[in-house]
């Protein structure tokens, strides 16, 4: 159907466009109950503690590999290349978790400030609510533990058989 615009007032009414003034938007909502629906857990501690092991046992066999590698091209003795591995295991487990410790201490710090201050601006704050969101928030040493455990088990994947 093709629509003619024209100054002709003998034209039939419904051949004529719509201004944008008589058209009416329709608008619908629907509101959903989500009281009945069950709770979903919640996955986003997961993803944190599987960000931190994923970087920890991608870092330490590629580290301690590229360590052996290079120990190895110049001294080829199955003992310098296990006490390099070791070395290098354990150097690099202690430096992801003190990197990851110092990062999550001050995301904890951050977000506990914030909390503090939520809860100074309520009207009625009570304490046992501001106690459970302390508890949910992210541990340091758990997460320098993680990143030391996923650092050291990507390295003894390496540390104990010599470079092909």
């Amino acid at each position: 159907m093709d629509f003619e615009l024209s100054s002709n007032n003998n034209d039939n009414d419904n051949n004529k466009l719509p201004s944008f003034n008589q058209v009416k938007p329709t608008i619908t909502t629907t509101i959903i109950d989500t009281k009945d629906e069950p709770k979903s857990p919640d996955y986003s501690n997961r993803a944190q503690w599987l960000r931190a092991a994923v970087l920890g046992a991608n870092d330490g066999l590629l580290s301690v590999a590229s360590l052996m590698i290079g120990v190895g091209a110049v001294r080829p003795d199955p003992g310098t290349m296990a006490l390099t591995g070791l070395a290098g295991l354990f150097g690099g487990a202690c430096s992801m978790a003190l990197g990851e410790l110092v990062s999550v201490w001050a995301q904890r710090d951050m977000e506990l400030a914030q909390l503090i201050r939520d809860h100074e601006a309520k009207i009625n704050p009570t304490p046992s609510l501001m106690e459970e969101q302390k508890r949910a928030l992210p541990s340091p040493i758990r997460a320098a533990s993680a990143s030391a455990a996923a650092f050291a088990a990507g390295a003894g994947s390496r540390c104990w058989r010599p470079p092909s």
